[in-house]
This record gives C-alpha cells, structure tokens and sequence, in this order.
C-alpha cells in the first residue's frame, strides 16, 4: 500500500472493494477479518477496523456477531455504481490537467487513450 497517496484506513477500505469488484470476494463469503488484514499489511488492528467500518456503513459488508464481516449480494454493485460516479473527478480530470500542462493536443491525447486501451485489450 502506498501510504503518501491516501491514509491507511481508505487503502484496507479500497484493497477489500478491488476483490469484490475483481470477483475475489463474492457475495456472501467472508471478509478478511480486522486482525487478518492489519497483519497483512502490516498496520494496526484499529486501522484496518475503520477500514472494514467505512465498508459496513456502504452497505457493502454486513457484520455477523462472532462470525466475521460478510460481503453483501449488491456489494459489487454499490462499488461500481460509486466508482462510476466519481470517475470523470477523480481520473478523468487529473489526467486532462496533466495532459493540458505537457501540452498535448486534444487529438493526441485522444491517440494516446486509444493506444494504452488497445494495449489493455479493452478494444478486442
């Protein structure tokens, strides 16, 4: 985890989201547990806690009392519907000011966009 782009908590909140997104983690299997994660990747257990709390409060794991966190049937769906709302802010635009500051024609970041999706296989 990279600790100077957003505090530890966001991190456990979002490497929990990329497996559920993924499919690593499907409704109705277990969360990684408090203890778990904070071992992993080396945190303290209250971090990873609010981590896990950021993730009940979405709806997106459900508490079983003496269980454990469980991911919930719309999870996936949360997530992605949340990602998409904050896409063009958080990706999209960042990427526009940078393309903007290095000088690049808007044909040529369209250029660049198609050739880094193509590579990925976004367009096969």
């Amino acid at each position: 985890m990279n600790a100077d782009v957003e505090p530890l908590f966001i991190q456990v909140s979002r490497f929990i989201q990329d497996l559920i997104v993924d499919g690593s983690l499907r409704p109705g299997q277990r969360a990684p547990s408090t203890n778990e994660l904070a071992a992993f990747h080396e945190i303290n257990p209250a971090t990873a806690r609010k981590g896990l709390a950021l993730l009940v409060d979405a709806g997106v794991l459900e508490k079983r009392r003496g269980v454990g966190m469980f991911v919930t049937e719309n999870a996936r769906e949360t997530i992605v519907g949340e990602r998409r709302r904050n896409f063009a802010g958080e990706c999209v635009a960042p990427m526009i000011d940078e393309a903007v500051r290095l000088g690049f024609s808007r044909q040529a970041l369209h250029d660049l966009i198609n050739r880094v999706a193509e590579s990925r296989g976004m367009y096969q």
